[in-house]
């Protein structure tokens, strides 16, 4: 039977077994707590094992062993105490004369240095150069470490000997902190950055003080996407390949979208959306590295991942064994006052562009029941289906159209297409590659015209998205220069 006996000062006996026979002897051994004995059986090499107890033999009234110079000593109560404001420092390390107590805290010394608890717990510590950058959840400070300098009260400077590790902490001007994502926090050079998810903010520490680059033009994204984030994590890590902040940002729910996205310093704006969703980020030696998901949309990371390899055949937006489509969307808007017909599309760059969607802006439509007790509006848009690229849409005229590949376009009798050759999207003319807009919009309340029986998309304004296909050569590079659109004015 187990038992256990609580001793207040403990003294160490070797006690030797030698199994004669070759088995494994029975005897009292340890099941790996202090104080506590099991009988069972110990393995055949190990016939040796100490007993701590307070009594020669171990007999209810034998001698008491003296006590002596404890061991260790402990507190009476030793209750756990979580200073989440506090930085606890160790003892120094002397490479030059071999000391090294940086396993030492001594309680005897005042090795504690407390930041104000009502700015919440420290996230992260960052040692640059001789300060240290302490994150709070709410605030974020400084502090000189590995200093000499005392100020006086006259303010001046005096060079002495000090034994204070950290000095005195010197917030930042304003009232951004880390919140509880430290995995946001990317630094390069003299720049820091990271998010302050409570406050739907994304910033820059540098030699000016904390900058909220959330704010170029993409106040309303992070408003949405940290305010609906919950628990989710901001993987955040600085791609040293195209000098750019990357952020990821991940909500708890793995069925709800991410999106991953990267900052600019050269154009001080947020440049690019990403198709990957990263585990984590590194860059080493000029090189980007992350660890990617088993399969899109998990959070399990498998591998290290290198970004920009240049292969044969080209594999641009791959990620993680992925192939995924580039897409750009933007907005046709000349003549901000008029209402406009646009008729066509037309963008300059390479072949294998085609057009997702071509959508203008909501008209409202006023309506009332047969009662006129009901009054509402119905909001309706103009739109295209979808435009083809050069080559999808090439068809002949027996309707043969390509497949497999640009450069092989066979048809259903393997048989090549052969002039004249047709286009059901884009056109290449004199190097601009140029389509209709056919209207495919159902009928408003009250619309006489719609649809194909009309010319072009109707409205103030219209946002196109333009994506690669699958079809001219897929992995490739496709470059884009400009688009444009042909409109009239609207005859209302």
């Amino acid at each position: 039977m187990a038992a256990t006996i609580e001793v207040r000062y403990f003294n160490s006996f070797i006690l030797r077994k030698t199994a004669t026979d070759g088995t494994q002897p029975s005897a009292v051994g340890w099941n790996g707590s202090r104080g506590d004995a099991t009988l069972g059986v110990l393995p055949q090499n190990m016939h040796n094992w100490a007993v701590e107890e307070a009594r020669i033999r171990g007999g209810y009234n034998n001698t008491y062993v003296g006590q002596g110079v404890k061991a260790y000593l402990v507190e009476d109560s030793p209750n756990a105490s979580y200073r989440i404001n506090s930085m606890i420092y160790s003892g120094i390390f002397n490479s030059r004369t071999g000391i090294n107590d940086t396993n030492v805290f001594s309680v005897a010394d005042d090795i504690v240095k407390s930041v104000d608890p009502a700015n919440g717990s420290i996230q992260k510590l960052y040692a640059e150069d001789s300060w240290l950058q302490i994150f709070q959840e709410k605030k974020v400070s400084r502090a000189p470490i590995d200093k000499d300098l005392i100020y006086t009260a006259e303010g001046s400077t005096n060079v002495s000997t000090s034994n204070q590790v950290i000095g005195t902490v010197q917030a930042y001007v304003g009232n951004f902190g880390m919140s509880k994502n430290p995995e946001s926090f990317a630094v390069y050079g003299r720049r820091k950055y990271f998010t302050d998810k409570d406050r739907n903010a994304v910033l820059r520490l540098s030699q000016d003080g904390l900058t909220e680059i959330s704010n170029y033009g993409m106040i309303d994204f992070f408003r949405d996407q940290l305010g609906a984030l919950g628990a989710g994590k901001l993987v955040g890590g600085w791609d040293i390949y195209n000098k750019q902040y990357v952020l990821s940002i991940q909500p708890k729910d793995v069925e709800l979208p991410y999106k991953t996205l990267s900052f600019d310093e050269q154009v001080a704006g947020w440049t690019s959306l990403y198709d990957y969703k990263p585990g984590m980020m590194l860059s080493l030696r000029n090189q980007f590295y992350t660890t990617g998901p088993s399969s899109v949309g998990l959070n399990d990371t498998a591998g290290l991942y290198q970004h920009y390899v240049a292969t044969q055949p080209p594999t641009r937006c791959n990620f993680y064994g992925v192939q995924s489509k580039a897409s750009i969307e933007f907005i046709f808007n000349p003549n901000v006052s008029m209402s406009k017909v646009f008729k066509t599309v037309n963008y300059e760059g390479s072949n294998g562009w085609q057009i997702d969607s071509f959508l203008s802006d909501s008209t409202g439509i006023g309506y009332a029941n047969i009662d006129f007790d009901n009054f509402g509006t119905v909001n309706t848009n103009d739109s295209i289906g979808f435009i083809y690229s050069f080559n999808e849409g090439a068809y002949d005229n027996h309707g043969n159209t390509f497949v497999n590949t640009s450069t092989s376009p066979i048809t259903e009798n393997s048989t090549p297409l052969i002039p004249p050759i047709n286009r059901a999207g884009f056109s290449r003319k004199e190097n601009k590659y140029v389509a209709n807009l056919v209207n495919n919009s159902v009928a408003a309340p009250g619309e006489v015209i719609w649809g194909d029986k009309m010319t072009g998309i109707k409205g103030y304004y219209a946002t196109v998205k333009i994506s690669t296909d699958t079809l001219t050569d897929p992995g490739g590079m496709k470059e884009l220069f400009a688009a444009s659109s042909d409109y009239v004015e609207s005859a209302y």
